[in-house]
């Protein structure tokens, strides 16, 4: 079985989990190919068909004028000749892979997939995962065989949420198939899509490779400015004034400290941790790495703490603005502001949190907070914590400041958004 005998020339698409990275890429799709969005949340299908994405990715306009056919019924993915897997590969809490959700895909689109079909993961996995244990996953679901009646590819997705800039539009796709063949039909059909064009990968554990080190090499270098934050803090230092300085030099890498959460930096590392660790090789600077991210929102709960000042026997009141893992998102998967609060709460703190984008009853059921989706103006709290730069927090006035919190109170600055901003002379200010 060849790939021209799929009908090649005209292919139907489906993209498995319609979530911040899959709907995104089936509405692309479906402005050049017939296209199907499956996903199994009969809510979600509901949502989006009404033109509503609480992704915040895709624009209301947009999803009512795509002819993206949208549906929960695994029987409709019988009807392509290729299929994308972009289903989320979060980590247990012990931090090892959990790829339940891929291997449910995996059995959906086996016991859809028809002969001379060709399934695309785009899920971030470690190297061997699509050949070594999808594949096979696929060929138990469908009683057919990879690389002789399917075919496999990878191209690891590269949203960020938020980003208007880096889109799946714009971006560079890295594709690779099971075949040469395969791999440059990949090209070809995510070519269409974007204007950053494609790059063929040496293999598909290349591209899987490939993805798992571009968050992790990313996570490493937040964990050093981290790191040099807490010694610079030790010696009375901002680091934001120390990384100004160093930003004149052409080569500097504009990294930030702060938490490292999400769906994607906190989480991908571990997946290349256990790929080595199976290999036999211990890794130590990025578990080192992981270690200082998953620890600082303890270390700035703490340090919060000790600014604030108050008596022993007292409770402060604070107020933690943010809680999704990222400015100007709703996305709440994965974000270290909880250990913050956490950290915050132990301490002896009483928290209240506020957060105008994130969702509350996803709150409520992922961490177990009350969140306030409106501010608790004329509350004189103790302090008052910008843990996530939103975009009302940023354009705060001096009069914000003053109704928020009491004399002599606490503006604590986590991702130094108002380093440079006036604030009322009977507040106190702490930043990173």
């Amino acid at each position: 079985m060849t790939i021209s005998d799929q009908g090649a020339d005209a292919p139907i698409i489906s993209v498995i989990g319609l979530g911040y990275v899959g709907l995104p890429l089936a509405i692309a799709l479906a402005r050049h190919f017939g296209t199907i969005g499956f996903d199994i949340d009969t809510a979600r299908i509901a949502e989006i068909s009404a033109g509503e994405d609480r992704t915040g990715e895709i624009e209301r306009s947009e999803l009512l004028a795509s002819s993206l056919r949208m549906t929960a019924d695994a029987e409709a993915l019988r009807a392509a000749t290729f299929h994308i897997v972009t289903v989320p590969t979060p980590v247990t809490a012990q931090n090892e892979p959990d790829m339940r959700a891929l291997f449910a895909a995996c059995e959906t689109v086996g016991r859809a997939l028809r002969p001379g079909a060709t399934v695309v993961f785009e899920s971030t996995v470690y190297p061997g995962v699509t050949e070594d244990l999808c594949g096979p996953a696929l060929e138990r679901a469908s009683g057919l065989t990879a690389g002789k009646d399917f075919f496999l590819g990878y191209s690891p997705e590269r949203i960020n949420p938020g980003d208007r800039t880096h889109t799946v539009e714009r971006i560079t796709k890295v594709v690779a198939g099971q075949t040469p063949e395969i791999a440059a039909r990949l090209a070809s059909i995510y070519g269409r899509i974007t204007s950053g064009g494609t790059f063929i990968a040496a293999s598909i554990r290349t591209a899987e490779a490939a993805k798992a080190i571009e968050n992790a090499q990313r996570d490493l270098n937040i964990a050093f400015i981290n790191e040099v934050t807490m010694i610079f803090n030790r010696l009375g230092l901002s680091v934001h004034d120390v990384l100004e300085a160093s930003a004149t030099k052409w080569n500097f890498l504009p990294f930030k400290p702060g938490l490292v959460g999400g769906h994607c930096i906190g989480v991908d590392p571990y997946y290349l941790a256990h790929c080595a660790q199976a290999a036999g090789h211990e890794p130590e600077i990025i578990l080192a790495g992981r270690r200082i991210n998953d620890g600082m929102g303890r270390y700035i709960a703490g340090e919060i703490m000790r600014a604030l000042e108050a008596p022993a026997a007292s409770t402060p009141r604070l107020l933690v603005l943010g809680l999704t893992f990222k400015e100007d998102v709703p996305d709440l998967r994965n974000s270290k502001v909880v250990d913050l609060i956490q950290g915050l709460r132990q301490a002896g703190a009483d928290v209240t949190v506020h957060d105008p984008l994130a969702d509350p009853k996803e709150a409520k059921a992922l961490y177990g907070i009350e969140l306030r989706s409106e501010l608790p103006l004329d509350a004189g709290f103790d302090g008052l914590i910008a843990a996530v730069p939103h975009a009302p927090y940023r354009d705060f006035t001096h009069d914000s400041f003053s109704r928020l919190v009491r004399h002599g109170g606490l503006i604590a600055d986590v991702k130094g958004i108002w380093r440079k901003r006036d604030l009322p002379e009977t507040l106190r200010r702490w930043q990173l």
